[in-house]
């Protein structure tokens, strides 16, 4: 593994155990990367690399690749999956953005529409927010009791367990970003015509629960980052330097999973094009 890549590991990755307090990681930090413009081009060779790797993936058709995208309102999780998975083929990649629980879905367990949303073999597969909204908004809202959002914790850790123990490779990032590039890009979606789609007017209620957000971060950061699902702490107030981060860890961890071409019965030379 490349210095950089494992500078990089080193500094975000939460390991297990690991006592996390937000206030003591600069969303604004971009001490890993050099220049602005070096490293929007680096990204997107590593975003090559990144399509190369799932090729290879796909073609192997035995493992898959999960990466979560967590992160308060406008933190990134739309431009990072444009930004680190723009160069890969559609075939082998899936997203799904999970949004509040249909009626059917809050019939079954809360992993229930999770575990049919992970990836197939041979595929990466991409949540925007994810079964983690169980212990962030459930938290802070209140929608669940404090006894039943406690159980979640070594329930989903659990359950990430089982999904690595049959193939799927996790990674998990907690985009993380200040309070005042939230209040920026709120606004800019409230002064730009093209941008107030992006506007949600719910987006403010959260903010005004931004301490209580932090603190759940923090529990679901100290909980449930593991060995076979380490969650990762992204700096995401500076765009290029999330969208490099990300794109480092997931390259490293496709090249450490090391997907073959599985080999052929026949040989080429066998055949004729005619």
């Amino acid at each position: 593994m490349a210095d950089q890549e494992q500078a990089v590991l080193k500094k975000l990755r939460v390991e297990p155990g690991e006592k996390i307090r937000l206030r003591d990681r600069n969303p604004r930090d971009k001490s890993l990367f050099g220049d602005e413009q070096e490293t929007k081009a680096a990204t997107a060779a590593l975003a090559k690399d990144i399509d190369t790797l799932q090729d290879r993936l796909y073609a192997e058709g035995a493992r898959a690749l999960l990466v979560i995208l967590q992160g308060t309102d406008t933190s990134g999780k739309d431009g990072t999956i444009r930004s680190v998975f723009n160069a890969t083929g559609p075939l082998g990649v899936s997203v799904h953005a999970f949004g509040p629980p249909s009626r059917l879905e809050l019939e079954h367990d809360y992993l229930w529409r999770v575990h049919a949303a992970a990836p197939r073999r041979g595929t990466i597969g991409i949540f925007n927010r994810s079964h983690y909204e169980d212990v962030l908004i459930g938290k802070v809202h209140k929608l669940a009791p404090e006894k039943v959002v406690e159980q979640r914790y070594d329930q989903i850790n659990a359950f990430e367990k089982m999904l690595a123990e049959n193939g799927t490779t996790i990674l998990k990032f907690m985009l993380h970003i200040s309070k005042d590039e939230q209040k920026e890009r709120l606004q800019e979606r409230l002064d730009d015509p093209a941008k107030h789609w992006k506007f949600n007017p719910g987006d403010l209620e959260d903010r005004e629960h931004w301490d209580e957000y932090q603190d759940a971060y923090e529990i679901m950061l100290n909980r449930c980052s593991t060995k076979w699902a380490p969650w990762h702490i992204i700096p995401a107030d500076r765009k290029w330097v999330r969208n490099a981060a990300i794109a480092t860890i997931v390259k490293a961890t496709l090249e450490e999973m090391d997907p073959q071409y599985p080999e052929v019965s026949w040989k080429p030379g066998d055949f004729k094009i005619t």
